[in-house]
């Protein structure tokens, strides 16, 4: 299916083949960042909520986006999502500048939100809501045969095998399944960055393992993975990369594996941590 066009009427292709996992010992990716912010600010009134923020997520990678409540990790994703407009600051899609005006900007380039709340409507069923607002029609008639078996392959190749049909209502479907459905839905459009807000907040363990097990996958598929969480398990168990704000100031963004549990809280915390973090 074809993508909508992003800023400035440029039409994102297929999918680039997925690269080769980076290993997670690497200090520095040699991966060229596929979303790069460099210096972002966002007020609102006489309220600075970012401040000179820079921000990468690369390809093959889950960067995990961490940070307390208040310190700007909901208006940094509306700013990568579109929804709200930086103040200032450089925000480039493959190396390339672009602005982006509204969402549907941003799905132009490829990049989905999956928010927490999910936005999932209850009532119809998995085929309805993966395909809500996008439906394929042939001629007059809606394409319900070509609909369903899109949802089923983009499942599949999720190596989701826990839902049974398709035609399932989601007001049927456990948490962790509703979740898996908000996800599939972001990568059924070619998707190339997902941003995944808390999405394993409110699910039990095994579920949050099954949830985590499909944002790997996510990666090594190629996609650049965002991981909005307070869970410093989850992040350390999926993340490549961990950039933690501060009151509304990038604080660090480093590889997980040069990291502690104990620096990363410090990051959040204090916005320092030994040789890390912001500077007096």
């Amino acid at each position: 299916m074809n993508r909508p066009a992003g800023p400035g009427g440029r039409v994102c292709g297929p999918p680039v083949p997925a690269p080769a996992h980076p290993p997670r010992a690497a200090n520095v990716s040699p991966v060229t960042p596929l979303l790069d912010l460099r210096g972002i600010d966002k007020s609102f009134g006489p309220v600075q909520v970012l401040h000179d923020v820079d921000f990468t997520a690369r390809p093959g990678e889950v960067t995990a986006l961490v940070g307390d409540n208040g310190a700007g990790k909901t208006t940094l994703v509306k700013c990568i999502g579109g929804v709200h407009q930086p103040d200032a600051g450089e925000y480039r899609f493959e190396g390339t500048p672009v602005r982006l005006g509204s969402p549907r900007d941003a799905a132009g380039l490829g990049i989905e939100v999956v928010h927490q709340d999910l936005a999932l409507c209850e009532n119809l069923d998995i085929v309805e809501n993966m395909f809500l607002g996008r439906e394929r029609s042939n001629g007059l008639a809606l394409d319900e045969a070509a609909m369903e078996e899109q949802a089923a392959r983009t499942l599949a190749a999720l190596s989701v095998r826990t839902m049974g049909s398709v035609r399932r209502r989601v007001s049927d479907l456990s948490g962790g399944q509703r979740q898996t459905v908000a996800i599939a839905r972001a990568v059924l459009w070619d998707s190339r960055v997902v941003v995944l807000d808390e999405p394993a907040a409110a699910l039990g363990v095994a579920q949050t393992q099954q949830v985590l097990e499909l944002v790997r996958r996510l990666a090594d598929k190629g996609l650049a993975v965002v991981l909005i969480s307070h869970n410093m398990n989850d992040v350390f168990a999926v993340s490549d990369q961990i950039a933690a704000l501060y009151l509304g100031r990038m604080a660090a963004q480093v590889r997980t594996a040069d990291v502690t549990h104990r620096q990363v809280v410090e990051l959040i915390t204090s916005g320092r941590s030994g040789d890390l973090g912001l500077r007096a």
